[in-house]
């Protein structure tokens, strides 16, 4: 899955992935998160989610990151609230342009281009289609660059799938150990949930705590 298939599949409306009400496992397990309601979340890969909504309207601000600009203009068609849109620069690159809606602010550009300096302070993440949206040879690369992205003590939740065909995806199987090993160095780790999804999926849902500055 390279940058230009995954714009492809926005343009040509193949986001099966997305999904027109936020997720259940957020509902159900971000209150037991325990991140004050101002705390700011990262959401990377972020398409269109409606999972972002759903964390500002209980109080998170929420800053997106999504390589395709598509699913940024989508996300913000779904409400009529006033829209900003400018430039934020970066040393010797092109940037990223900006889209804020309310309290969602969505960069677009490359995840791995977004830095701590770019942003406030990131006090929590939530992630559903990042990780496994990634081949295996950029998973080691995201594990340790969200570890870079958020406070010491920064938590969140992380959704994974399993799956019996290795050559499937996105999304890609990641199995439990896969995940402990990418993320343990860097994250305390609770597995809260597995459970039988769509086509054949098994879903898992993590807690996820910052140990400390990134190892």
């Amino acid at each position: 899955m390279t940058a230009a298939d995954w714009l492809e599949r926005w343009q040509q409306g193949r986001i099966g992935f997305h999904r027109e009400a936020p997720h259940p496992a957020l509902t159900a397990h971000w209150p037991a998160i325990g991140l004050e309601a101002e705390a700011r979340i990262l959401v990377p890969l972020c398409g269109k989610s409606r999972d972002m909504r759903w964390l500002a309207e209980h109080g998170h601000p929420v800053l997106g990151i999504e390589l395709s600009p598509l699913a940024i203009e989508q996300f913000v068609a779904q409400s009529a609230q006033p829209v900003l849109r400018y430039r934020q620069p970066e040393s010797g690159k092109s940037g990223f342009d900006c889209t804020r809606q309310g309290n969602i602010e969505l960069w677009c550009g490359d995840v791995f281009r977004f830095q701590v300096d770019h942003a406030a302070e990131l006090a929590g993440f939530y992630d559903r289609a990042a990780l496994v949206a990634l081949p295996p040879a950029a998973r080691q690369r995201y594990a340790h660059h969200l570890a870079q992205l958020l406070l010491p003590g920064g938590r969140g939740l992380l959704i994974t799938l399993t799956h019996d065909d290795p050559e499937r995806g996105p999304p890609f199987s990641v199995t439990h150990e896969e995940v402990e090993s990418l993320m343990s160095p860097n994250f305390e780790l609770t597995l809260c949930d597995v459970s039988p999804a769509e086509d054949g999926l098994t879903e898992s849902v993590w807690k996820m705590v910052r140990r400390g500055p990134a190892s």
